[in-house]
């Protein structure tokens, strides 16, 4: 790197900060958005690089704790806030920032590392892989019909204030966190991300709604969404624009989305993520009017290999001696015996002969359950060493639910 400066950030030189990471990504967050971001900062996990009096780059870490296969809710930091000045670029700040990062990720105990990329293509040098993919939805509710599950009609749908209803809901988001891997734990003040609603983000929509299911006296699910209305010579074709939908059982969950088709004067119910395993889809009379797109979501890389490897449980036993090779954390470097099942697992180095090789990455890529190690294998990505070791291994690392995060950072 060039003669600049990189250090932590100071509370009085966010709005400068956070003001050139608006300049790097051409936008102006709404003075509400603002706010909340300064709140959620860690200044002492934030990172300011000056060139002189001028700021030139940006980061930050999130503390995180996020479900892994298993159920288990493992500390993980969370990279945010990202840029360099386009007049600094190629210079290595990048680079430095991600070494700084990292070594604070594993200073502080975190075995894990994951972010949300604006360019997917930036963060795999450093050792991140897709961990998680989304779907993207646009769905013809004129001609799109929904399969409901028995008892969906007992299910009684109350609307609510977003904001009013927010304590309730986010009980209900705390429960389903360890049912599927990639979902993050909501530390004070994350919670109000899912309510921001500045009218500079609606496009056109309406002020964000709030329905909620309830059964047996007790919160079964919550939706969250806009209506975007619209008309042509035929008459009204608006869309529902559906932000969260999180539900604790089936009945629930149908009862939502067929509220959400059913909204007066609209045609289209737009979901901009929902996980690629949604039960939704298996609930439409026709997929192919769903205008379904699919998207790298949470890019994630273990810090701490052995830590990493431990934390999560497998579908099937496992024992296998990995080689991995890690240039950029090179204490992960070597070999090590992962055993685990279902019930629990171990990571420790070994001098025993390696049956996989692999690089964090593609570690990264495998964690949560989201790719296969056979489908990396096939990539050239993963070298199988000991015949018959990938396909054990890739049948250990698959997980019945399929990784998504929620909300972003």
């Amino acid at each position: 790197m060039t003669s600049t400066d990189l250090r932590t950030l100071r509370p009085g030189e966010w709005d400068d900060w956070y003001g050139k990471l608006e300049l790097a990504f051409g936008e102006s967050e709404p003075p509400e958005a603002r706010a909340l971001w300064r709140e959620l900062t860690e200044f002492e996990r934030s990172i300011a690089v000056r060139d002189g009096e001028e700021i030139v780059g940006t980061a930050g870490t999130l503390s995180f704790r996020m479900s892994v296969p298993g159920g288990a809710i493992v500390p993980t930091g969370g990279l945010s806030m990202v840029s360099v000045a386009a007049t600094h670029r190629r210079r290595g700040i990048l680079t430095a920032m991600m070494r700084r990062q990292l070594d604070d990720v594993r200073a502080a105990g975190e075995p894990l590392a994951v972010l949300t990329a604006s360019e997917p293509a930036i963060y795999g040098r450093f050792g991140y892989g897709v961990a998680a993919r989304h779907v993207r939805a646009r769905i013809d509710t004129a001609r799109v019909r929904l399969e409901v599950p028995p008892g969906t009609d007992g299910v009684r749908l109350r609307s609510a204030d977003p904001v009013a209803a927010l304590e309730e809901c986010e009980a209900l988001y705390a429960r389903r966190v360890p049912s599927r891997p990639g979902m993050l734990e909501r530390r004070p003040g994350w919670e109000r991300q899912g309510v921001l609603d500045p009218e500079g983000w609606r496009e056109g929509a309406s002020a964000l709604r709030c329905v909620l299911a309830e059964a047996d006296g007790g919160l079964r699910g919550y939706a969250r969404y806009a209506v975007k209305p619209e008309w042509d010579a035929a008459g009204p074709r608006g869309t529902v624009v559906v932000h969260d939908l999180e539900a604790l059982d089936p009945v629930a969950y149908a009862a939502l989305w067929r509220f959400l088709f059913g909204i007066d004067l609209t045609s289209a119910v737009e979901a901009k993520s929902r996980p690629v395993d949604d039960p939704l889809l298996h609930m439409v009379s026709d997929v192919r009017r769903c205008g379904l797109l699919l998207r790298d979501l949470l890019h994630l890389r273990p810090v701490e290999v052995g830590a990493a490897l431990a934390a999560r449980r497998y579908a099937a036993p496992v024992d296998v001696v990995l080689e991995v090779e890690d240039p950029f954390c090179p204490w992960n470097t070597g070999r090590w015996r992962l055993t685990g099942d279902g019930s629990g697992a171990s990571c420790e180095r070994t001098g025993d002969a390696a049956e996989l090789a692999l690089g964090p990455r593609e570690l990264g890529e495998a964690y949560l359950g989201g790719t296969s190690l056979a489908a990396l294998a096939g990539a050239g990505r993963v070298r199988e060493l000991r015949p018959g070791a990938l396909a054990g291994a890739a049948t250990a690392f698959a997980w019945p639910v399929a990784p998504w995060l929620p909300h972003g950072f």
